[in-house]
């Protein structure tokens, strides 16, 4: 029983986490494991190994494969799976565990998308940031990356689950430390990128505008 519910948990948090990164590539590979009968999937994780749940998701896995490997569309596809990604990682944790008690189930959900918003984040983030760059070769190396994370992170979910907790705790400790430090970068390129096209228009920010009543006071003070 302790380890067959370990096995759950890992599945549950390698869901979620995976949704988090590539939703699609997730599903696809769960479904293909699940029809050949080399994972055992709970009863409400059977769908996915339906031929037309596996068609859709291979699918969007193509479309996803090159929209996340073209600058600046990637961005734009992070942004929008933002209510894609998230709501199904924590359906995909809490059908994981669905034999066991609603309580546990509603804290799989919780957890669930609290582990697909952690490592969507980490994407969203560092893709914008790769973004400030022109070339396409960054675009690219990430984006084969983190497929291959995610299928690698997969299997060693249901193979190695003692192994993949612990992966998912420095996991978890790193985004925790870098996402402060991309959002100030970002922050910071945004500035200067906001500041570059004022300069352009020939509008000064409001800090460097002339300060009015003091020329006032100088015109004055030259009157004979």
């Amino acid at each position: 029983m302790g380890i067959e519910l370990t096995s759950t948990v890992a599945l549950a948090a390698g869901a979620a986490w995976a949704s988090g990164i590539n939703l699609y590539a997730a599903l696809l590979m769960i479904g293909i494991l699940g029809t050949s009968g080399a994972l055992s999937l709970p009863p409400d994780l059977e769908i996915l190994t339906h031929p037309l749940v596996i068609a859709a998701s291979g699918f969007m896995y193509c479309v996803e494969f090159f929209a996340d490997k073209t600058p600046g569309v990637d961005s734009a596809w992070d942004v929008l799976h933002t209510f894609v990604r998230i709501p199904a990682g924590a359906v995909l944790a809490a059908a994981a565990v669905g034999e066991l008690d609603p309580a546990i189930q509603l804290a799989a959900f919780i957890l669930g998308g609290t582990l697909a918003a952690s490592s969507h984040a980490a994407k969203t983030g560092s893709r914008a940031l790769i973004n400030t760059s022109p070339e396409p070769v960054t675009n690219w190396t990430a984006s084969v990356g983190e497929d291959v994370m995610v299928v690698a992170g997969l299997w060693t979910a249901f193979n190695h689950p003692l192994v993949f907790f612990g992966l998912l705790a420095v996991f978890l400790v790193l985004v925790a430390w870098l996402l402060p430090k991309l959002l100030r970068t970002l922050k910071g390129i945004y500035q200067r990128v906001r500041a570059y096209f004022g300069a352009r228009d020939g509008t000064a920010p409001a800090s460097a505008a002339p300060a009015l009543p003091a020329e006032r006071l100088e015109l004055e003070d030259r009157r004979p």
